[in-house]
């Protein structure tokens, strides 16, 4: 078999990258939602925190793995090269806490995503992540939360929109169970979006 007919018959799968800091629940997610695609595939796993549990996570499924520091990330090209080095077409962050540089938007247009834990615009911006979130909304006394997922450009939580889910909450909500809502939605529907995104660049 000629290698025109190999690839003609054996498309090259589409490659993600995912960008996490932390124990990494939606990382694992989508790797586990990815696993039989005949199209897309995890490239690779990055995390900027030596400890964070997604490493594992990647190791655990044969995924190499890079830790990146802020060098990497901003003051040079060594990031874009490891990401270039696999092959990946697609970046997606879940629980990733660095901003990302505009270096790294323009290199990847309108392919990076973020899920927010949270009604965007409503409660986005530096600083809101994680548990901050969440206690916010519960202070506020909001009767619904949910995720937004989104194209990521240079400023915290200010890329378009591509999706968005609501859950209810009631005055017997707390902060803790707000983000179980929340988490829930999050592993539901976050790989579904990512792979319908992936499906339309096709």
């Amino acid at each position: 078999m000629n290698t025109l007919a190999h690839l003609f018959i054996f498309p090259l799968k589409q490659r993600i990258a995912i960008l996490a800091s932390g124990a990494g629940s939606n990382a694992r997610g989508i790797i586990a939602h990815f696993k039989k695609s005949e199209s897309i595939e995890i490239g690779l796993i990055v995390s900027n925190n030596r400890e964070a549990g997604v490493l594992q996570i990647g190791k655990e499924n044969q995924i190499p793995t890079f830790i990146l520091t802020k060098d990497h990330f901003i003051e040079s090209s060594a990031f874009l090269d490891e990401l270039h080095k696999a092959n990946i077409s697609f970046i997606v962050l879940a629980g990733f806490l660095w901003r990302v540089p505009k270096s790294l938007v323009l290199a990847y247009p309108n392919a990076i995503v973020n899920i927010h834990p949270a009604l965007l615009p409503k409660y986005g911006g530096k600083g809101m992540y994680g548990h901050f979130v969440h206690e916010a909304v519960h202070a506020n006394n909001e009767t619904e939360s949910g995720i937004t997922v989104h194209f990521v450009n240079e400023h915290y939580d200010e890329g378009n929109i591509i999706f968005q889910e609501r859950v209810a909450l009631d005055n017997t909500d707390t902060p803790l169970t707000i983000e179980q809502k929340v988490r829930a939605l999050e592993l539901e529907h976050y790989a579904t979006v990512i792979e319908n995104i992936l499906n339309d660049r096709q």
